[in-house]
């Protein structure tokens, strides 16, 4: 789901090597933004509380067969530091944006947070990674969170991309950083020939 461009093997492999992303983590309270950054880090699950300011991790990941880069994450905590978030967004090569699938009481907060950070000017056209946690539960819903978050609304110059995930076990997280790194290139192309052109 989403509406990234379209694959372009053949060009994106004549583009010099970008070998670090600075990617930020937001979400509400508790929606499992430090779970999946610690998966991430020590490859087993850990055992969290809610975060007090902001984590911060490089993290070297092999995508593909061979091709390792770093993402350094920011994973900004609790619901004061909201406010906050679009000082972390600035020089950010990526947002990733965590959802509890299975409390639907707060899709309409998780809605507005999301639109607001995303319309942000400085933040147009940045790549976001919608991770849908909690899938091996029943009563997710991955289907629905497209319609309830509205992500027709967002700006076509903004890509995004939903990703199930199940962080106790690790399930779609290698998968959602692929991904997150494909819009990441395809956007710098885009970037790189508009500046090309100018």
């Amino acid at each position: 789901m989403g509406n990234e461009l379209s694959d372009q093997t053949s060009i994106l492999s004549s583009l010099p090597s970008f070998q670090s992303y600075h990617i930020v983590i937001l979400g509400l309270d508790c929606a499992g933004k430090t779970t999946v950054l610690y998966r991430l880090r020590f490859n087993k699950f850990v055992s969290t509380i809610p975060t007090k300011g902001f984590n911060t991790k490089k993290i070297k990941v092999t995508l593909g067969i061979s091709k390792t880069v770093t993402f350094h994450f920011w994973d900004v905590g609790q619901e004061e530091l909201r406010p906050l978030w679009k000082s972390y967004t600035r020089w950010t090569d990526g947002i990733v944006f965590d959802v509890d699938s299975v409390d639907v009481e707060m899709m309409e907060e998780v809605k507005t947070e999301h639109h607001k950070i995303t319309r942000i000017s400085e933040n147009q056209g940045f790549p976001v990674l919608i991770v849908v946690h909690k899938q091996d539960l029943r009563n997710s819903f991955l289907s629905e969170i497209e319609k309830l978050l509205a992500m027709g609304e967002l700006s076509s110059s903004t890509p995004w991309h939903l990703q199930p995930t199940y962080a106790f076990l690790g399930d779609g997280l290698k998968e959602e950083l692929e991904k997150l790194h494909d819009m990441i290139i395809k956007r710098r192309k885009t970037l790189w020939q508009q500046k090309k052109k100018r």
